[in-house]
């Protein structure tokens, strides 16, 4: 079967760190900026403040991750996201040295959580526990996910086609459902709308038959209340909220129902009822991360939506959706790559979606099959995603209209898995079906990584792809940003955003090289502005040239130091560099390029001349 996620037409295709705004609570927290490498700013509590998301320093900042990691499916790990500890610490390195990520969207399971009714198994909570703690220490921030695709694993048997996870045994044996079937299914998604148990076993969690939604709801206060009393507080202060539900649909809709009333009358209901619980355990500053239905946001099979009744959404909640290209992945309603702003319309239509709710978004899930008959396309999709989640306006116009950028969206692309390849897992535990290869989940290989012969993590995609210029930490409100990464489709460098021939100093000073653009307007926050370094722009070859002034090779942060360069927190090697602008309402810009050479003086004061004119001319 094709290695794709698609649920397409009537079927179905649902395709996500952090970019969005999250503003700290007050001060520094007791015992915060503790990880190695931390700074004074570094390791606050998070919170969504003013309709901004997620935020490491006090300033307006946010997230990119890779979501970690499909293994939390399968029975071969317990249904956690790696075997051990070792291998979480392993792949919160390679997340941040090799991916350039800062979150994780950490995969949970109701089936493990509670395997017998009314009981919660604290020995997986103590595993999950451990492992969320080796990413927090890595300076990794986590949402946690109660994940669930096709309902649960116990609807499927031993000889099916496909299989799902989520909810336990008991809680299938209440429903009573008919065997599973899919008819003619080419496509594990199409079980969503074609298979009768799928479609009835849902339901019946929506209607809150059988009590299904509050036992559910029950684990899941348990499982927070767990969380919060076994990590520590600095770890827990690097928790940015809980995601309760992955992908809601209906299952079947009510006589006269459609997608919005459904949304209106049954899911926000729930995410209502699991508001309440976050805040029973301990979790009322932290945000829940709500997705509407998963078919909201499809490019082919699209339903009206988006929590258009839930009124104002603010600090509480962050919406959160996916999004995939369906017609990519179909292989026949886009025949060939993406090109230069394929996705603006589509994540801008998340932006202004966040925006009306009064809060901030997370595109948390997005990428594209790495093998397949499609597979060809993953290099221009992902990096048209990737552009689309910097700004709304697409590279050919960007120097041209760069205001109209908003927001820099958060996003965690599916997804991490160290064991990519590698894995042993029986299918609905059949021995006869060992799944080895790709995922090792309904046919899907999307894992950005893997390990080698030597057990070494290594990118399976390309580093300039995913290893990005990003701003973390914004101190103020972004107005625009850019980032060319130069990443290559076979052996075609893809250059969709370069610096026009009207600005030929900045021009020259980026050559060939990749380039990060941000302008921000100051906040008088007293943090500095943070950008990830990706590990193609080493320390001593970086130019900075800003309002701030002009630097090659930044030098270490200090509290005096307008552009400095910083090791990220966690003890991985990544790197930072971090803009001190304390003033209040003013514009700053800083470019960043990576070219090998040192440039002359001479050059450096014409770039910040030219880019001085432009950001007064296009910004004001």
């Amino acid at each position: 079967m094709p290695n794709i996620r698609a649920r397409l037409l009537a079927v179905l295709v649902v395709l996500c760190g952090l970019c969005g705004f999250l503003t700290v609570a007050g001060s520094p927290t007791a015992g915060a900026a503790t990880l190695p490498d931390s700074l004074s700013f570094d390791g606050t509590a998070l919170t969504v403040s003013g309709g901004r998301g997620p935020h490491t320093n006090g300033p307006a900042g946010g997230l990119r991750a890779d979501k970690h990691t499909r293994a939390n499916k399968q029975p071969a790990k317990k249904a956690r996201p790696v075997a051990s500890v070792a291998d979480a610490k392993k792949s919160a390195t390679a997340l941040r040295a090799l991916g350039g990520g800062n979150s994780v969207r950490f995969l949970l399971s109701w089936a493990y959580a509670e395997p017998v009714r009314g009981q919660v198994d604290t020995t997986y909570l103590a595993a999950a526990t451990a492992q969320m703690g080796a990413f927090l220490d890595a300076g990794i921030r986590v949402y946690p996910d109660f994940h669930q695709d096709l309902y649960s694993r116990y609807l499927f048997n031993s000889g099916s086609w496909y299989t799902g996870d989520g909810a336990p045994a008991w809680a299938v044996a209440l429903g009573g459902y008919p065997a599973e079937s899919c008819g003619i299914c080419f496509l594990w998604g199409q079980n969503i709308t074609n298979n009768g148990a799928v479609k009835a076993a849902q339901y019946d969690f929506w209607h809150n038959n059988h009590g299904l939604q509050d036992f559910f709801l029950a684990t899941a206060q348990k499982t927070m209340a767990y969380l919060k009393a076994n990590l520590t507080t600095e770890q827990f202060n690097g928790v940015l909220g809980f995601d309760p539900y992955n992908e809601p649909y209906a299952g079947t809709y009510d006589s006269g129902q459609n997608s919005r009333t459904w949304e209106r009358d049954l899911l926000w209901p729930f995410y209502v009822k699991f508001r309440a619980r976050m805040d029973a355990a301990g979790w009322t500053d932290k945000p829940a991360f709500v997705e509407p239905n998963l078919f909201w946001n499809g490019n082919v099979s699209k339903e009206e939506g988006g929590l258009l009744d839930a009124g104002t959404l603010g600090s509480r909640y962050v919406f959160n959706t996916h999004f995939y290209d369906q017609k990519a992945i179909s292989g026949v309603l886009m025949w060939g790559n993406a090109e230069d702003g394929q996705y603006v319309t589509d994540f801008g239509t998340v932006r202004d979606r966040a925006s009306a709710a009064g809060t901030t978004a997370i595109v948390s899930e997005f990428g594209h099959p790495l093998n397949g008959t499609t597979a060809g396309k993953a290099p221009t999709v992902v990096k048209a995603m990737y552009q689309a989640l910097d700004s709304r306006v697409k590279g050919a116009g960007w120097w041209t209209t760069p205001a109209a950028s908003g927001p820099v969206l958060s996003g965690s692309q599916w997804q991490w898995d160290i064991y990519s390849g590698r894995h042993h897992e029986l299918m609905n535990g059949n021995a006869d079906k060992v799944l080895t290869t790709g995922d090792a989940w309904n046919d899907e290989d999307m894992s950005a990584v893997r390990l080698d012969d030597s057990g070494t993590a290594t990118l399976r995609q390309d580093a300039r792809l995913l290893d990005r210029i990003y701003p973390s930490a914004t101190s103020g409100t972004t107005v625009a940003f850019t980032y060319e990464d130069r990443s290559r489709d076979g052996s075609t460098t893809l250059t969709w955003n370069p610096v026009p021939s009207s600005l030929p100093n900045t021009k020259q000073l980026v050559g060939s090289g990749q380039y990060g653009l941000l302008v921000w307007r100051s906040n008088g926050g007293t943090a500095p502005t943070d950008l990830h370094l990706p590990a193609s722009f080493p320390t001593a070859t970086t130019t900075v040239v800003s309002d701030l002034g002009t630097v090659y090779a930044p030098p270490a942060y200090t509290t005096t130091t307008k552009i400095a360069a910083a090791a990220e927190p966690g003890g991985t090697g990544s790197r930072r560099l971090l803009l001190s602008a304390p003033d209040s309402g003013t514009v700053h810009y800083a470019l960043v390029a990576n070219g090998a050479t040192a440039p002359s003086a001479t050059l450096l004061a014409a770039a910040r001349t030219e880019l001085t004119a432009w950001v007064t001319q296009k910004v004001g």
